[in-house]
């Protein structure tokens, strides 16, 4: 990729027309030179955003801004040029012509004009493509494209929509400070579409407008049927205000809208509960849960709170109660399993977590764009920092046995069921969960020599079920394989007998090392797969006493092969993480160097905050930063900082990681305005000031954190008042 890094004097843009107070925020990337990716034949990109139209399923991609350039010096010869960007206001043609003409009358390339600009921001709601067309010279034409590609007249009503999906696009791809979001999409910038309480007020009025169209938004991977509650919009509301701490402003919206339907009493609550009210959210909780006593929303609510209060037993009831309502959803199972797990009944965890409905994870809708020709990335300069900046030397080099942990990719519900399992196995051992799963589970080996010395019953019609419930969905349809994760190879896992620091770690080390912790962690046996069962129609007996001890063949259950998957995943991580560890303290023991590329130590740990061992992975990530700076390592760093307290640490954090956001086009992160917000809090805006400009850092780069102090003093958080 080539980097446009000439940085000269620009034009102002002329305000006689727009007014960009109201709407953007200083410092900000508008004053910058955009990103350029350059189309190898003019209008490819908005072709190909044409013909995506009909495959959008949810809140649709980043706005696109496609530019034509004409050369100056050669003739008419054109160009085409576009990027993406989330974040603007798309309340009107105005505000988005508004975004164009800051491109066009703000160029630094004095080789080329811009002749016209297209701005292309979805409407999820009625499922079309809003266009704003910028001619120069000339005028400004506005229009909408349907999933066929008719033209349609834009509306007030079709505008009102536009904005309120476009506040929440910024949310739902804003980055978590990790960079993943960054990385995953070239050449999209990220402005804070909600800068001010008067942005605030039109942004709520639009939510509560709509609100009750919420479920045709989509909802999130774990959500199988969205609903009322349980959608992008109110995702994207909770967000909004756990964010930026407005819980009055939310506790309005919801007490309004649950004037109209009980059932958003669930989020009401969950307000209230963040907003320190205790009370009366478990007043409110009791007189909706009368109203409403299958909502399970509201029991899930409960059964939180009571996870909260260490009323495990009064969450257990709720969870139970939950599941009955929700036999279908994911949320319910994965909540009762966590009861069962604070409960440390482990049994009836692994019971449950085998009757979580599985579904396929279905990615946001990204853009789909053909190869550019080249892709001019600018240099913020407000960004510059020399710890921050890649280094020229090659650090990628991974261990191959890295680059194959399958749980790394897990997301949606997998992942949480994966979380659960790693939870159980960090409390109670490796050792301990393979008994208990030997336990609960019919296993291949038991199943075969129990099949050829006896007649199973060939009516049986059992399914892997809890003791409570049945009607888990087929493994075909739950696979690991069907999420788009790779299936493991069960028959034979990966058992490289190379150590981890083969490519470089402690000197001397001996070669045997990785056999040595292969023994150490035991190899899972296989359960048998509930397909192999029925295919011959040989189902076990089911048994309906929940604390039996599950030692006889025909009490136990049948393991679906994505939960058996995820037991031989689980089983690589810890033999990677155990081999990590010898290595590393024999290298101690020998006062010799453990080496490893900065891309190692951040999947190490990963690996080790994956199976709750937080402060190895600590250890890991600051390993990382003292190769090369990583804003996934120093995410990970920020929350010790954060769980202990230490304020001047998380702030040094939150410094870097704000101006590694800013170098790549995103000035908006919630998660670290929540983080900033927090602090705030506790220490006070003038405290929080005051050690961030006693850094000794360029000017520039604290500006950009004094930025993030500026949005919470604007909202009048907690703390902001002196």
């Amino acid at each position: 990729m080539s980097q446009f890094i000439d940085i000269s004097g620009r034009d102002q843009l002329n305000p006689a027309t727009f007014d960009f107070n109201s709407t953007f925020a200083k410092p900000s990337m508008l004053n910058q030179d955009p990103i350029r990716i350059v189309e190898e034949e003019i209008d490819t990109a908005v072709e190909s955003r044409n013909d995506s139209l009909p495959t959008l399923r949810e809140l649709g991609p980043p706005d696109l801004v496609h530019l034509v350039k004409q050369s100056v010096k050669s003739g008419n010869k054109q160009s085409g040029v576009y990027h993406h960007v989330t974040g603007i206001d798309a309340s009107s043609s105005a505000s988005l012509a508004a975004y164009v003409n800051t491109l066009i009358y703000t160029p630094n390339d004095k080789t080329s004009k811009i002749i016209s600009g297209l701005y292309c921001c979805y409407n999820a709601f009625s499922r079309l493509d809003m266009r704003v067309d910028v001619k120069i010279p000339g005028g400004v034409e506005s229009y909408c494209i349907d999933e066929r590609g008719d033209k349609r007249v834009a509306s007030d009503a079709l505008w009102m929509e536009t904005f309120l999906c476009a506040v929440l696009r910024a949310y739902a791809y804003a980055d978590d400070g990790s960079g993943d979001s960054i990385k995953k999409i070239i050449g999209v910038r990220r402005f804070d579409p909600i800068t001010s309480t008067e942005m605030e007020h039109k942004f709520l009025d639009a939510a509560e407008r709509l609100f009750f169209k919420g479920p045709q938004l989509g909802s999130e991977p774990e959500v199988q049927v969205p609903n009322n509650v349980s959608n992008h919009l109110t995702t994207g509301l909770i967000n909004y205000i756990h964010t930026t701490g407005r819980y009055t402003s939310g506790i309005n919206l919801f007490e309004k809208l649950r004037s109209r339907d009980t059932e958003v009493s669930s989020l009401l609550a969950r307000v209230m509960l963040s907003a320190d009210e205790e009370v009366q959210a478990v007043k409110l909780l009791h007189d909706a849960v009368l109203k409403l006593p299958m909502d399970y929303s509201l029991l899930d609510c409960q059964a939180s709170f009571c996870q909260s209060k260490g009323r495990l037993d009064w969450a257990l009831e709720c969870a139970k109660r939950g599941v009955t309502a929700a036999p279908s959803e994911f949320a319910t199972w994965a909540k009762l399993a966590e009861v069962y797990v604070g409960l440390e009944q482990w049994d009836l965890a692994l019971l449950t977590l085998n009757s979580c409905p599985m579904f396929t994870y279905q990615d946001k809708d990204l853009p789909r764009m053909p190869d550019p020709a080249r892709i001019l990335l600018p240099v913020m300069p407000e960004s510059i920092l020399d710890e921050i900046d890649d280094p020229p030397q090659n650090y990628d080099e991974v261990h191959p046995s890295l680059r194959k942990l399958h749980a790394a990719g897990y997301k949606g519900t997998f992942l949480k069921a994966y979380s659960i399992l790693t939870e159980v196995t960090a409390r109670i051992g490796w050792d301990q969960l393979l008994r208990i799963r030997s336990q609960v589970f019919v296993m291949e080996e038991e199943y075969r020599s129990e099949k050829q010395t006896t007649s199973v019953n060939q009516n049986s019609n059992a399914n892997a079920s809890t003791t409570a419930l049945r009607g888990t969905p087929s493994p075909g349809i739950n696979g690991a394989a069907s999420d788009g994760q790779p299936d493991v190879e069960t028959d034979s896992p990966p058992d490289d007998e190379e150590t981890l620091n083969e490519q470089q770690s402690s000197p001397g080390s001996p070669p045997d090392s990785a056999k040595i912790t292969d023994e150490s962690i035991e190899k899972p046996e296989h359960t048998i797969a509930s397909e192999v069962v029925k295919s011959g129609n040989d189902d076990p007996a089911n048994s309906s006493s929940a604390s039996s001890k599950y030692t006889q063949f025909h009490n136990k259950r049948l393991c679906e092969r994505w939960l058996d998957n995820l037991f031989m995943v689980l089983y690589e991580d810890l033999r990677i993480y155990t081999i990590w560890r010898s290595d590393m303290a024999q290298a101690q023991s020998k006062n010799s160097d453990y080496r490893k590329s900065a891309e190692e130590w951040e999947i190490l740990g990963e690996l080790a905050e994956r199976l709750h061992h937080f402060p190895e992975a600590v250890e890991a990530y600051q390993a990382c930063l003292r190769v090369r700076f990583s804003p996934k390592a120093m995410k990970g760093v920020l929350k010790m900082y954060e769980n202990q307290g230490r304020s001047g640490e998380m702030l040094q954090a939150m410094i870097r990681l704000i101006a590694w956001q800013y170098r790549w086009y995103s000035e908006f992160s919630p998660a670290l305005l929540r983080t900033v917000r927090k602090l705030i809090e506790t220490e006070g805006a003038v405290k929080v000031r005051s050690i961030v400009q006693a850094t000794s850092l360029p000017q520039p780069v604290l500006d950009l954190t004094h930025r993030y102090v500026e949005l919470c003093v604007a909202f009048r958080s907690s703390g902001s008042e002196a």
